[in-house]
């Protein structure tokens, strides 16, 4: 390892399941100290996590970096998208946080999306049409089922404002983050007075929206050598806006990201707006554009899975003629929030192996379907760059061979898995480092040379599978939708 030049940044991921710290070389992208903390999820329909477990988990994550965190100069933290944290008028949470993949919202959502004029309405103003994972459907949930929780509610945050508030005792978000909650106008660039009006939510609970560029403060005396009083702060983004940054991603360049979610997307000069719904039209954490979709079943669902099977998730076989649509938690791409899983096909000759890939290949069908989208709203680069650009593939997933396979036989294309680790972790550690030396982000991730890894040719697409998947889908499309 070279001797670091310096300064030091500091980059946070704080997801769904853990929380990941990284001190980094704002000069050369090294990493030169990592920590880890884990969170607790409520089991069941409900998920929800405590924001006070997310700042132990960040303070313990940092802590274990050791002296270089105490050296850092910038620091700035990414954060899961969507989620509803609550505040009293003293800063505690009022509730624990109702995270994205809690889908309970989903009549309100109906409600918000009918009370707006529909979803080319939704998508004009906020560039998406709300899914039950975005904070505005909710809120909106919180408000009908548990009422003295809102009223008792001083302040609404995002996981990733909580914790830079924590940081710096100063409120703000960013463009990235708020552009996924769905009272965030993409068109005007500010909030919708008249979508909180339908929600119920006052403005004055809401955090300014700080510009790219911007610091969100410096971290406040803790008292207890946390990190350096004074230390300057990011505005921090959503995981989604922070992976797009550590990888330096220009346009035209799709992304698959393999995690507990699945998403497909692809920075944009482009505004989108998808009155379809499959394509969220976010904003990315500098000045463009981020058309994203979400599937809720990836590889937890695929995990799921496999466990049912009594076999190890790399545990394959090809052949038979059964599909499987993992739809386990609901789905949010198709738009299918009541639906289970669906096995079909199954013969008395059907092994385990065979399942499980029908499994894998109905998660990354529903992928690839959504990045079609993704691409027609902007994503792309244009048919020749569309056809020539491998695909870069990321997450927890994207070091299983299952998944890098499937994903080459159902696409036909060539793809690309990123050397660097902890993407979300560089991306914010990337705005630090912009932040702190005055330059674009995407840029410092470029002199990093994040996305640069192992490269797989594409074979030929195995269009019977994905024929089989359309026909299943298309079939079983009421059956799904109907609710429990």
């Amino acid at each position: 390892m070279s001797a670091p030049e310096g300064p030091f940044v500091i980059g946070v991921d704080s997801s769904t399941q853990s929380t990941k710290a990284l001190v980094v070389d704002a000069a050369t992208g090294q990493v030169l100290a990592r920590g880890q903390a884990p969170h607790t999820v409520s089991p069941g329909d409900r998920r929800e996590s405590d924001p006070e477990e997310w700042w132990q988990a960040l303070r313990t994550a940092v802590g274990q970096c050791g002296r270089a965190a105490g050296e850092a100069a910038a620091v700035s933290v990414a954060g899961q998208q969507h989620g509803l944290v609550t505040l009293d008028g003293a800063g505690d949470p009022v509730r624990p946080a109702l995270l994205w993949n809690d889908v309970r919202s989903a009549p309100q959502r109906d409600r918000l999306v009918a009370d707006l004029s529909g979803p080319t309405a939704w998508a004009e103003r906020v560039g998406s049409v709300p899914a039950p994972a975005f904070t505005v459907t909710k809120w909106a949930w919180l408000r009908e089922n548990e009422p003295e929780a809102a009223r008792s509610t001083a302040a609404v945050r995002l996981p990733h404002d909580f914790l830079t508030e924590r940081l710096t005792g100063q409120p703000g978000t960013d463009r990235g983050d708020a552009s996924g909650t769905g009272w965030w106008s993409s068109a005007t660039g500010s909030y919708d007075t008249q979508i909180l009006e339908l929600a119920g939510l006052d403005p004055a609970l809401l955090p300014p929206v700080l510009s790219s560029g911007e610091a969100a403060g410096t971290v406040k005396e803790t008292g207890d050598g946390f990190l350096t009083a004074g230390t300057l702060v990011a505005t921090g983004t959503g995981d989604n806006m922070a992976a797009a940054l550590g990888l330096g991603l220009l346009p035209g360049q799709p992304v698959l990201s393999l995690g507990t979610s699945g998403t497909v997307y692809a920075v944009s000069d482009r505004r989108p707006a998808d009155p379809s719904g499959t394509v969220a039209g976010f904003a990315d954490a500098h000045t463009g554009w981020l058309p994203l979709a979400c599937t809720l079943n990836c590889t937890l669902a695929v995990d799921r899975m496999a466990a049912l099977l009594s076999r190890d998730r790399e545990d394959v076989e090809a052949g038979g003629r059964v599909t499987a649509l993992p739809f386990l938690d609901g789905e949010r791409t198709p738009d299918l929030p009541y639906a289970t899983g669906l096995l079909s096909g199954l013969q008395h000759a059907t092994t385990g192996g065979q399942v499980l890939q029908a499994a894998y290949d109905g998660a990354v069908f529903a992928l690839l379907r959504a990045l079609d989208r993704v691409l027609a709203e902007g994503g792309g680069g244009g048919a020749a760059a569309e056809q020539d650009t491998p695909l870069l593939l990321i997450g927890g997933g994207a070091k299983g061979a299952a998944w890098r396979e499937t994903v080459r036989r159902l696409s036909g294309r060539a793809v690309q898995v990123p050397g660097a680790q902890e993407l979300v972790a560089l991306g914010a550690a990337a705005q630090a480092a912009g932040l702190l030396l005055g330059e674009d982000p995407g840029a410092v991730a470029r002199r990093w040379r994040t996305a640069q890894g192992a490269s797989y040719e594409p074979v030929p697409r195995d269009d019977d599978a994905l024929a089989r998947l359309s026909a299943t889908l298309e079939g079983a499309g009421a059956l799904l939708g109907r609710r429990p």
